[in-house]
């Protein structure tokens, strides 16, 4: 696979995960509440490395001549989006000062969350359906299923770096703020209830 589509690809990546959404305002909430940000951000990867399997297979063929599945897709996506800022918004807001006075998810209810929120992500959906199979390599030794995967590996990895530090500074920035803390986090609920009406809006007006 030729270097010029990887380093492409990369570049587009990290513009889009630099752009502030779903996925940040769920790693600022781990940040927040949860004594580590591993889970969630462990099960925001975990849903990126299935849309990559998923595009992998053969998928991306089949919502494109299937346009009501990408429909049916983001409608999901949009309300679990607004869901989720809901219950943010519903739960106590001021972070705990001290570890032992937090009352933590489980990690397997942090990760759950993750896994939807990235692999139901109409934005992340749209990265992997319609815009990483325009960086592979047609002619190229590598099949395109593999071409496929290594660019999603590329982004999760991208990822991986980008929300860890911005959960971890959510952390350690705001905890001791706990003014800041609860203007983010009511900011992050809003956030994902805005984003998922808009992305409903935007599918049927």
């Amino acid at each position: 696979m030729a270097v010029g589509y990887i380093a492409a690809f990369w570049t587009v990546s990290i513009l889009l995960i630099l752009v502030p959404g779903a996925d940040w305002a769920y790693a600022i909430a781990a940040g927040l509440r949860e004594r580590s940000v591993l889970p969630a951000v462990g099960g925001l990867l975990l849903g990126y490395v299935a849309l990559t399997a998923v595009v992998a297979a053969g998928v991306a063929a089949v919502v494109d001549r299937n346009p009501v599945v990408l429909t049916a897709l983001t409608v999901f996506g949009g309300l679990y989006l607004m869901w989720l800022g809901g219950t943010t918004l519903a739960a106590p807001s001021a972070p705990a000062t001290m570890p032992e006075e937090t009352n933590p998810s489980p990690w397997g209810a942090s990760v759950l969350r993750g896994i939807g929120i990235s692999g139901l992500n109409p934005k992340a959906i749209l990265l992997f359906l319609a815009l990483l199979p325009q960086f592979t390599d047609r002619t190229g030794s590598w099949p395109l299923a593999a071409q496929i995967g290594a660019l999603g590996l590329i982004h999760t990895a991208s990822c991986a770096a980008i929300y860890l530090c911005v959960g971890v500074l959510a952390r350690t920035v705001l905890r001791a703020r706990p003014t800041a803390a609860r203007i983010v986090t009511r900011t992050s609920g809003v956030a994902m209830l805005i984003i998922g009406a808009l992305l409903l809006v935007e599918r049927f007006v």
